[in-house]
């Protein structure tokens, strides 16, 4: 349900804006502690962020082009809303928090070109963060094609930055990139240059002074492309970066184009302290409702994997009963029987393993191909999904025999006719009642929450790098410490976590602690654990009670401690109890002192690493404001209070 409120005035902007450099009247947040003001600078409309009056963003460009309209110049203000409180109140099933409150106020800028061409600009600015979108209406326009959205971020002079390279179009294994897949670049200056022409992935981090600011976008219909940031950020102004022309579905459209209104997603500014930043719902606040589904028919879960230690070779019927029963053990919901089941398989034996499963209480997910032409990939079930026909017929299929979901890999990239082959999909497996997790993809931008059906993506340099060479694995650690406050920011990510055991040729980075610290730590609206049921065997039984018993899904998350990039502790609370995960990233012992007294006088157990590398121990903890915790290089804990 959504509940929008409209009040009093809080201030009205003038009748127009002057050439030179005239803010407007600031549109603040509902605690008074974030403003934004809008206003000219050498024609160019422009807004600028400030909490507790100090810079956030300094003076960013606004404005689109579209071909045969120029709405970034010479723009003359016509109408300035009534700033307005919004309320609205939403669930997630795949979140950090389950009940959501969103409150924001919102202002509308109403303008025209000297063709008297007219855009619209909205703003809405809440106690965590900022966002805006464009709409173009204007009847003038019967065709509306971008041509170049002109949204800059001015960050001030000495801010730092985490980011992670976007992956050039048609490049890596069989033309597969771009896909979210490349290892961050931590606390850099503000203002590098992407080492890629195709710029720098959402959610951008950056500090500047007090204050974490996190970029991004939300509310993707299908309509629009995925954007990125740019690869030029001299300065520190960083600007809107569109995909590349290979980035689209077979004859698709690249970018945004309409003969109805035009509408862009909201470009989102989480900021505040990094607490406030890293509890934040913006990117979900700002995605479109949830469609109308029976989200009974899907459920986030707990499943076992064979493909991301076994490879290849393990789709084979035999294998894949053998995993049943390990989900079966472990009490866990699913079993995902990974690239060429029609083949290795066929449907007719997938039916066999479907009837067992469901014996045991376990649901099957099937891997997909979702590649036309768009990559040299040959993995089967491939070209299957590409039209509507063809995804009600074999969902039906899929839903006959009793399968539960799909894994779907190797999209093509951020172009709009690509963000729209996602919405169809979605749409048409929440028709069938499966849900659905992409790999090989784009960030989800809040398709959580519109489609509940979705209960996680990749979207990240995940644990299968850390199978295919050691230096991957070396950097895991650092690379894992960063996810909390970037990829996993707002939205499920499908990092595949886990391992006790062997990983075959490589030597693991990481303690069994911090293994086990990531089945809490990372959001996942279906956690693929990658241990084998031979490396599961070597964990005492108290860590495998912990893991039958852990929680679907959370009712409330929070940041306890860390720093991007070197550790982490993150507080998730399912019912009465709650569970903390930390884990540490650097080389050297890492002790902290927690507060835990928001959780009450609460007894309970922490789980972390024992003296060697893959052992673990337990001893009883209590709640408190001084909680004393040391992690072991590379290691982690979970606590269960």
């Amino acid at each position: 349900m959504v509940k929008t409120t409209v009040v009093t005035a809080l201030t009205c902007a003038a009748a127009s804006l002057a050439a030179a450099a005239q803010p407007s009247a600031a549109l603040h947040s509902p605690d008074n502690h974030i403003a934004v003001t809008v206003g000219q600078t050498d024609g160019r409309l422009t807004y600028a962020i400030a909490r507790d009056g100090k810079p956030v963003l300094q003076a960013s460009d606004l404005g689109l082009q579209l071909a045969g309209a120029d709405l970034t110049n010479d723009l003359t203000l016509l109408t300035t809303s009534t700033p307005r409180a919004v309320e609205d109140h939403y669930q997630m099933a795949v979140g950090k928090r389950k009940d959501i409150t969103y409150r924001a106020n919102e202002q509308t800028w109403s303008l025209q070109n000297k063709k008297q061409q007219k855009i619209d600009i909205v703003f809405r600015v809440s106690n965590d963060g900022v966002a805006f979108r464009y709409i173009v209406a204007d009847t003038s326009l019967p065709l509306k094609k971008l041509v170049q959205e002109h949204t800059t971020f001015a960050l001030p002079s000495g801010a730092k930055a985490w980011l992670q390279p976007m992956a050039v179009a048609q490049t890596g294994w069989s033309n597969t990139n771009p896909s979210y897949e490349e290892h961050y670049q931590m606390e850099i200056a503000a203002g590098t240059k992407s080492p890629t022409e195709a710029g720098w992935v959402f959610p951008a981090l950056f500090k500047t002074g007090a204050n974490w600011v996190a970029i991004s976008e939300a509310n993707m219909d299908g309509s629009w492309q995925a954007s990125r940031l740019a690869q030029e950020s001299s300065g520190g102004i960083y600007s809107i970066g569109n995909p590349m022309p290979a980035e689209v579905y077979t004859n698709g459209g690249l970018l945004a184009e309409t003969e109805g209104t035009l509408t862009s997603p909201w470009r989102v500014i989480a900021l505040g302290s990094l607490a406030t930043v890293t509890n934040s719902t913006l990117g979900t606040d700002l995605a479109a409702p949830a469609v109308d589904f029976d989200a009974t028919r899907v459920k986030p879960g707990h499943a076992s994997w064979s493909w991301a230690i076994l490879k290849d070779d393990s789709i084979v019927y035999d294998v894949q009963k053998k995993f049943i029963d390990y989900a079966a053990d472990m009490k866990w919901d699913y079993t995902l029987i990974d690239v060429n089941w029609d083949r290795n398989i066929g449907y007719d034996k997938i039916k066999e393993l479907a009837d067992y499963a469901a014996t045991k209480n376990v649901g099957l997910i099937l891997w997909y191909n979702s590649s036309g032409a768009w990559n040299k990939t040959e993995y089967t079930p491939k070209g299957q999904l590409l039209t509507h026909e063809q995804r009600v017929k074999e969902f039906k299929l899929l839903s006959d025999i009793g399968i539960k979901g799909l894994k779907i890999d190797f999209f093509a990239g951020d172009g709009q006719s690509m963000i729209a082959y996602y919405n169809d999909i979605l749409r048409d497996a929440a028709d069938a009642g499966l849900l659905v997790n992409f790999h090989g993809s784009t960030l989800p931008r809040g398709w959580a929450r519109t489609w509940p059906n979705l209960m996680t993506m990749e979207a990240i340099r995940g644990f299968e790098y850390t199978t295919f060479e050691q230096k991957d694995q070396d950097l895991m650690p650092s690379h894992a410490a960063m996810l909390p406050f970037t990829r996993n920011l707002f939205d499920p990510m499908d990092f595949t976590p886990m391992v006790f055991g062997d990983i075959p040729n490589i030597k693991r980075a990481s303690r069994n602690g911090f293994e086990l610290a990531t089945s809490v730590l990372y959001l996942s609206g279906i956690q693929h654990f990658a241990d084998t049921p031979e490396g599961m065997a070597t964990a005492p039984d108290y860590v495998k009670t912990f893991l039958q018993k852990l929680p679907r899904s959370w009712d409330d998350s929070r940041l306890v401690d860390g720093y991007p990039g070197k550790y982490a502790v993150i507080a998730r609370r399912a019912g009465d109890t709650w569970y903390i995960a930390g884990i540490n990233g650097g080389t050297t012992d890492k002790t902290l002192t927690l507060d835990l007294s928001f959780i009450g006088n609460k007894q309970g157990v922490i789980i972390t690493d024992g003296d060697g590398p893959r052992n673990f121990s337990q001893r009883s903890i209590a709640a408190g404001k001084k909680v004393a915790v040391t992690i072991k290089p590379h290691g982690g804990f979970v606590i269960q209070l």
